[in-house]
C-alpha cells in the first residue's frame, strides 16, 4: 500500500459558485471525495489553504514549501500531492522544485472546472496525480493535468480554460497516462537543490516589469523606489529593451538589486543578439538571463536567491544556478 499525503491549497478543484461567480471554500477531504483513488493506494489529507490561486502570497507559497518538507520528514510517507489553484500553480510548484532534494515524487494538479459540475476535469486529474504519485521516483516536481506528466521547470499555463492548460512551451512533456499506468518517456535536468530558505517575517519584494513599444523606465524605477529587492525585466524578442532600461538595470545592481531577464515570448531562450538596449547590453549591465524560463518562474529563482542570504555575490550566484539550463545534479530513475 503506498501512503500519499494530499496537501489542499484550494483553487478551482476546490472552487463553488458563491453568487456572479467561484469561490475555493471546499476542505480538502471535500475535494478528495470526488475522485476515484487509484488501487493499492492510501490517502492523507493536509487542509492548508482554501484560498483562490491570484490571491496566494509569497508567504503563502514558503508555508507550502516548508509543509512539503515537513510531511516528507516522515518515511512512511511515500509521496505528496498538491492540489492548486491554476492560475499561479507553475509558480508555486518551481519554487518547490528548486528546494526539493528528495527522490519521492510531488505532484502538483488542479481543475480548470469547479467542483461537483458534471464534467468537471478535477475528480480525473487528481485520480491521476495521486497514480503518479505512487508510482514515480527521482523525478523531482511534477505537474499532472488533463492526462499529461509534466516537469514543474518550464511548465506554464497555456490555456485560459481548456482542459489541457499546462505545458512547456519550449519543452516537451516528461509522459503521459495510459491504460491506468504512468508512461514516462523522458526524464528531467534539474540543477542541485537548494537548500530550505528560513521564513522570513517579511518576505523579499520581487517586482516585474515589461517592455513594450514606447516604454520608459518609470515603472523600473518605481519598483526600486517601492524597496524591491528583485526585479524580472519581461523583455521583447530573445531578450531586448532600450538603452534607458540598460541605465536602469546597471543602477539597480550597483545597488545591490538582482536583475533577471526574461521574455515576453511564449517559447525559446533569452539570447544575446543585439545591442542598443537588447540584451548584449542588458546583459553587460548585470541582468541575470534566464534561458527558457518565463516571468512567473524567473521571479521564484530570484525570491530563492534572496531567501538563500544576504551577501551580494553568494545571491547572484544562486540565481544563476537557479536559472542555467541544468545538465547535472539529476536524480537517477529508482
Amino acid at each position: 500500500m503506498r501512503r500519499i499525503v494530499v496537501i489542499s491549497t484550494g483553487g478551482t478543484i476546490a472552487s463553488r459558485r458563491q453568487g456572479p461567480g467561484f469561490v475555493a471554500n471546499a476542505q480538502g477531504h471535500e475535494v478528495m471525495a470526488t475522485a476515484p483513488v487509484p488501487d493499492g493506494v492510501s490517502v492523507e489529507v493536509v487542509d492548508l489553504f482554501r484560498v483562490n490561486s491570484p490571491r496566494l502570497t509569497t508567504a503563502h507559497q514558503l508555508t507550502l514549501l516548508h509543509t512539503v518538507h515537513e510531511v516528507l520528514c516522515d518515511p512512511g510517507v511515500d509521496g505528496i500531492v498538491v492540489t492548486h489553484g491554476t492560475d499561479t500553480l507553475e509558480e508555486s510548484a518551481f519554487l518547490v522544485d528548486l528546494h526539493h532534494d528528495d527522490p519521492r515524487p510531488v505532484v502538483f494538479t488542479g481543475a480548470q472546472v469547479p467542483l461537483e459540475a458534471a464534467d468537471g476535469d478535477g475528480p480525473g486529474n487528481l485520480h491521476d496525480a495521486l497514480l503518479t504519485a505512487a508510482t514515480v521516483r527521482g523525478l523531482g516536481v511534477l505537474v499532472v493535468f488533463a492526462g499529461k506528466v509534466h516537469s514543474a521547470r518550464g511548465t506554464v499555463k497555456t490555456e485560459t480554460l481548456v482542459a489541457d492548460a499546462f505545458a512547456d512551451p519550449s519543452g516537451a512533456p516528461l509522459g503521459a497516462m495510459g491504460f491506468g499506468r504512468v508512461a514516462i518517456e523522458r526524464h528531467p535536468k534539474r540543477p542541485t537543490p537548494l537548500g530550505l530558505p528560513a521564513m522570513p517575517g517579511i518576505p523579499p519584494r520581487v517586482d516585474m516589469v515589461m517592455h513594450h513599444a514606447g516604454a520608459d523606465a518609470l515603472l523600473f524605477d518605481a519598483a526600486l523606489d517601492a524597496g524591491a529587492q528583485g526585479i524580472v525585466l519581461v523583455a521583447t524578442g530573445a531578450g531586448n529593451a532600450t538603452p534607458e532600461f540598460v541605465e536602469a538595470v546597471a543602477s539597480a545592481v550597483s545597488r545591490g538589486v538582482l536583475v533577471a531577464l526574461t521574455t515576453r515570448v511564449a517559447s525559446g531562450p533569452v539570447t544575446e543578439i543585439y545591442t542598443q538596449g537588447g540584451a548584449v547590453d542588458l546583459v553587460a549591465a548585470g541582468a541575470v538571463p534566464t534561458g527558457t524560463l518565463r516571468a512567473g518562474q524567473a521571479r521564484i529563482a530570484v525570491l530563492s536567491a534572496l531567501l538563500a542570504g544576504t551577501d551580494g555575490t553568494a545571491r547572484d550566484q544562486v540565481l544563476r544556478h537557479a536559472l542555467a539550463e541544468p545538465r547535472t545534479g539529476v536524480f537517477a530513475p529508482a
